[in-house]
């Protein structure tokens, strides 16, 4: 059983705020890849960043999201990624027009169940690091909600809910989809 759960959706819909609830309760969690280049990049004077070069930046997070699946690979229990491989090589998509989506997903699958964070205004903020507005997250979702079931995933949207119930919801989610206790390692 594939146990690599995925987080993905709507720039700005919560995604990262429960994947940090669901590390409180025990589980393993990977945060978003672009969120950590983005870091990196800023603090190196790089250019691999959205809003300058998006195809730099989107085969820097495949870089990271692949490594991000090694390092999970050791991992016994249950693992929950903010975004990962699927969306960084939908990225490159639609900067470059490259079909990589596909072969990644073949190499590097996750649990049939893809977790989307649907858009959000009321909890939707820019940032430093988020520059795009919402019309633009709300673009990405689309293009996401189209990629995750052609690539044979069930698509699971996120209740509009508190965290809490948010996380309860997932986790209630996969034990039934699975017929077992997720326990934290």
């Amino acid at each position: 059983m594939n146990r690599h759960v995925i987080i993905s959706g709507c720039s700005g819909g919560g995604k990262s705020t429960l994947l940090a609830e669901l590390a409180t309760r025990g589980y393993v969690t990977v945060p978003e890849p672009g969120r950590r280049i983005i870091a990196q990049e800023k603090a190196s004077g790089g250019r691999a960043l959205p809003w300058l070069d998006l195809a730099a930046f989107a085969r820097r997070a495949i870089e990271v999201a692949i490594q991000d699946r090694k390092a999970a690979a050791r991992t016994d229990g249950w693992v929950f990624f903010d975004r990962g491989l699927i969306d960084a090589a939908a990225a490159l998509e639609q900067a470059t027009g490259e079909l990589v989506v596909k072969a990644f997903n073949q190499i590097h699958p996750y649990h049939r169940c893809a977790f989307l964070a649907p858009s959000w205004q009321e909890i939707y903020h820019r940032d430093e690091d988020r520059k795009h507005g919402f019309l633009e997250a709300i673009a990405e979702y689309e293009r996401l909600l189209t990629i995750y079931p052609r690539l044979g995933y069930e698509i699971v949207i996120l209740p509009k809910v508190s965290v809490l119930d948010r996380a309860d919801f997932m986790i209630d989610y996969l034990e039934h989809a699975e017929g077992v206790s997720l326990s934290a390692t």
